[in-house]
C-alpha cells in the first residue's frame, strides 16, 4: 500500500477543544472520603523455627534407599574391580570410583543394613590397601 499526500485531517468527531468542559466530570462533587485507619501489624502464621524442624527431620526410608544406593556402589564398583582383574588389566578410573565412594561419610540407620554395608565398605578397603591406596 502506498501513501501519497500528506493532508491534514479536519472535523474529526468526538474530540473537543483543549480546555473545553463537557460538565461531566468535575472536582468537588459527592460525598466525603472515608477516613483512613490504620492497619494493624500481620502475625506469623508459623514460626520459621517449626519449619526449620520439620526440614530436618529426615524420612527413615529416605535413609534407608541412601544406605542402600551406596551398597550398590559400592558393589558395583568392586565387581567391576574383579572383572578388570579378570582381564589382566588395573583401571585407575575404577580405583578411584572405589576410593571416592569408601571415602563419602556416612549415616547410621538399621543394625542389620548397617553391618552389611560395614562388610562391603571393609572388603572395598582391603582391595584398595593391597594397592596402597587405603583412604583415610
Amino acid at each position: 500500500m502506498r501513501i501519497e499526500g500528506n493532508t491534514r485531517i479536519t472535523n474529526v468527531a468526538g474530540r473537543s477543544a483543549p480546555g473545553a468542559s463537557s460538565g461531566t466530570f468535575r472536582v468537588g462533587q459527592g460525598g466525603d472520603a472515608p477516613e483512613s485507619r490504620p492497619v494493624a501489624p500481620s502475625t506469623p502464621t508459623t514460626s520459621i523455627d517449626a519449619l526449620l524442624a520439620l526440614q530436618a527431620v529426615e524420612d527413615p526410608l529416605a535413609r534407608r534407599r541412601k544406605l542402600v544406593r551406596r551398597g550398590n556402589q559400592l558393589v558395583d564398583a568392586l565387581d567391576g574391580l574383579r572383572t578388570d582383574l579378570l582381564a589382566g588389566r588395573l583401571s585407575d578410573g575404577r580405583l578411584n570410583q572405589l576410593m571416592a565412594v569408601v571415602s563419602q561419610a556416612r549415616e547410621r540407620s538399621e543394625p542389620g543394613l548397617d553391618a552389611l554395608i560395614d562388610d562391603i565398605e571393609l572388603r572395598a578397603r582391603v582391595e584398595l590397601a593391597k594397592r596402597g591406596l587405603f583412604p583415610a
